[in-house]
């Protein structure tokens, strides 16, 4: 049936700014008083570096204006890629993975095609990979932590076996629902990870060894549908077709199908089911026009409506963006954050963009 639907041209908005400073792959999400909560790795010298402290900011009025950034993690290595999520039972979980890929070689010849100074930064790092103790070297991971208190203080780390930068999704069940990468064996692989205890701990309940073709496979997100089922999109991170790729789980995530290509271009993925049943994706375009994209699915994933590509966004200035995630606003509206340049030859900082999805076609 069709569903009525106001008019709103899209509107767009920085949300946070650190001058100077690199930001990006935010994670938005709504709690149950209405307030907004973004996490996101922020104060950096780059897109790689030692520095990224996991961070978020709140807004009390619907997207309209936002709190000042709060650090909630600041490891001695790099803290990436921040989700959050306010789950059932009123606690924040935040997601997050940290790396130590500041001081390996091979990112000094990416950092060279894009940064004119990327030799002198690179060797500023070298003193700090140095001092690091086997004790701080061993917080290399995939990890999420808890606040019952609205996020005045944070729980200790919790590791989640596997990491994707929007992190779990909380199912009909209760369950928390976690699928992305991990190592297993000193093996990669693609994994689904459960928590049965509101996010306080984490059990491996699927892995398969990633197969050559499926290692460029990173970055998932999945969504639980009305009927149960589950679907997961897939970064595809190697040449220039990035298209996205699917699998599915009947059986609340213990099995899923075989990762398969879809006919979406785009890095990396977010799901959302709306109100009115559809699964909405999410994605950042990574080439000319430069924006965020989103595209619909009217069955549960099985069929998606490629024709009617929504850009969100297709004025960024260069390609160093994306990570979009979104919400439905009480009036049928899209909310979606995301990371972008506002100007050229600036770090990137945190924006959202508040449109209207097309109208469900009457059945």
């Amino acid at each position: 049936m069709d569903t009525s639907q106001t008019h709103l041209e899209p509107q767009s908005a920085v949300i946070c700014k650190q001058p100077g400073r690199y930001m990006g792959w935010p994670t938005i999400d709504r709690t149950a008083s209405g307030e907004l909560i973004v996490a996101f790795s922020g104060d950096r010298e780059w897109h790689v570096c030692p520095y990224g402290k996991t961070q978020w900011i709140r807004s009390r009025d619907g997207g309209t204006t936002w709190s000042d950034p709060e650090t909630i993690t600041d490891s001695p290595i790099d803290d990436r890629d921040a989700g959050i999520h306010a789950l059932r039972s009123g606690a924040l979980l935040v997601n997050w993975f940290t790396s130590l890929a500041f001081e390996d070689e091979s990112h000094l010849t990416w950092m060279r095609k894009v940064h004119p100074r990327a030799d002198e930064i690179f060797d500023s790092w070298k003193p700090l990979a140095a001092r690091l103790t086997s004790q701080e070297r061993q917080l290399l991971g995939r990890w999420t932590r808890r606040s019952e208190d609205g996020g005045k203080t944070w729980e200790g780390w919790s590791a989640s076996h596997v990491g994707s930068p929007h992190g779990p999704t909380q199912l009909s069940d209760g369950r928390l629902l976690y699928v992305g990468r991990g190592t297993l064996d000193d093996k990669p692989i693609l994994g689904a990870s459960e928590s049965i205890d509101d996010g306080r701990t984490w059990q491996l309940i699927w892995h398969k060894e990633s197969t050559t073709a499926e290692r460029p496979l990173c970055e998932l997100h999945q969504a639980e549908l009305p009927d149960g089922r589950i679907v997961a999109m897939i970064r595809y991170d190697i040449g220039p077709d990035h298209y996205l790729w699917q699998m599915e789980s009947a059986d609340g995530g213990h099995s899923w199908s075989s990762p398969r290509v879809t006919e979406i271009w785009g890095l990396p993925p977010h799901l959302l089911v709306l109100r009115d049943g559809r699964l909405l994706c999410t994605y950042g375009h990574r080439r000319v026009p430069y924006g965020q994209r989103a595209c619909l699915s009217r069955d549960g994933g099985r069929t998606w409506d490629y024709e009617g590509e929504i850009i969100i966004r297709g004025d960024a200035p260069s390609d160093d963006l994306g990570y979009p995630a979104s919400i439905e606003m009480d009036d049928g509206s899209i909310l979606t954050v995301y990371y972008q340049q506002e100007h050229a030859g600036e770090p990137p900082c945190l924006m959202t963009t508040r449109w209207m999805p097309p109208a469900r076609a009457k059945s």
